[in-house]
């Protein structure tokens, strides 16, 4: 059975889609832009934004009942590949703080560009286990 996750801690959704998807023993996110959900402002440093779209993975992830060490698999959209090894720096600290060192599978593709102008967007793919 499908259920909606819906959580005031990420930013709404901006389109005719949800934050994520729980199938039960998957749950999948929609790509998160670095809103922060509290102001609605986005930051300007490509670090910041990278932070900040993943703090609203881990609010969408929790709210699922799971914890970023479930995170199986994450697809990391950049507008600037030359930002890859800020993006990668943020990226690594956050899964060595909350996911316990253990990095998922990831695919990290430029594109020409994001909603709202962003410099990243972030979806994953978590298992229940």
């Amino acid at each position: 059975m499908q259920k909606v996750i819906h959580t005031d801690k990420a930013p709404a959704a901006i389109g005719p889609y949800v934050q994520a998807m729980d199938l039960g023993n998957l749950v999948i996110t929609s790509g998160q832009i670095p809103v922060n959900p509290a102001t609605g402002e986005m930051p300007a440093d490509i670090k910041a934004q990278t932070r900040q779209s993943l703090d609203n993975i881990k609010a969408i992830i929790e709210q699922a009942g799971l914890q970023v060490g479930n995170i199986v698999k994450t697809t990391v959209f950049v507008k600037d590949l030359n930002h890859f090894a800020d993006v990668n720096s943020v990226y690594e600290a956050f899964f060595t703080e909350f996911g316990g060192g253990v990095f998922p599978a990831r695919s990290c593709v430029e594109v020409a560009r994001l909603p709202k102008d962003a410099g990243v967007e972030i979806e994953v793919i978590a298992v229940r286990p």
